[in-house]
């Protein structure tokens, strides 16, 4: 696939444009599926911050996800795919230009990501285009830290590493996502890694690798 990792969504125009460019057509031409998997697993999140994300409203962060103006916007509920066969689901994922992937906790998100078959379609989805937020960025890491882990039944803090780098998100936008925060993180973590604020994504196609921002991001090396 190609990957738009970012911490707070299309957040400014430069990942704007780098988001079309994937898709190859307008926003407003393209057809998007939100993922709200990762939400269930987090504490902070639930029916309220699910429904927000689904229904693209305005705030406080929806609109640069949900909220871009796609053609058209559907719902993938990866807890629901294991029981309703693949031969249902598959084809509504093949017929989407890009799945919307919504924070929460990355573990979580990576076991219903491989529960449910999805991980498995990924490499037949060359041209879809994965925006992931948060979680649903950080999901496609070798690791996230047990900084990041908030599911209480997950085994350790591993998910599917499809990148070969890790990611801090929403630098400087908690007190606890501080640089110093981030620096310490890094340096436990073990593999090559950035730290992005909201303003900042990571583009990633046929393993190139390129960062986007019009604010502030670190890349530490293992």
């Amino acid at each position: 696939m190609k990957l738009l990792l970012t911490s707070g969504g299309v957040t400014n125009p430069s990942i704007q444009s780098a988001l079309v460019q994937l898709l190859g057509k307008p926003i407003a031409e393209c057809r998007a599926l939100c993922v709200p998997t990762a939400q269930w697993g987090h504490p902070m999140c639930g029916p309220t911050s699910v429904r927000g994300f689904v229904a693209a409203k305005p705030e406080p962060d929806w609109q640069y996800l949900s909220g871009l103006g796609w053609a058209s916007l559907g719902v993938l509920e990866l807890t629901a795919l294991p029981t309703i066969g693949a031969e249902r689901w598959v084809p509504w994922v093949r017929e989407a230009d890009v799945l919307l992937v919504d924070g929460g906790d990355a573990t979580y998100l990576c076991h219903w990501m491989r529960e449910s078959g999805l991980v498995d379609l990924l490499p037949s989805l060359p041209d879809t285009v994965w925006v992931g937020v948060s979680a649903g960025s950080m999901v496609m890491t070798p690791r996230i830290g047990d900084y990041f882990v908030e599911w209480p039944s997950a085994p350790d803090d591993r998910t599917l590493g499809v990148v070969d780098f890790s990611i801090f998100p929403h630098l400087n936008a908690f007190p606890t996502n501080t640089p110093a925060d981030a620096k310490r993180w890094a340096a436990e973590i073990g593999v090559p890694a950035y730290a992005i604020d909201e303003q900042t994504a990571i583009k990633v196609v046929d393993g190139s690798v390129e960062v986007i921002s019009e604010g502030e991001w670190t890349k530490f090396e293992s």
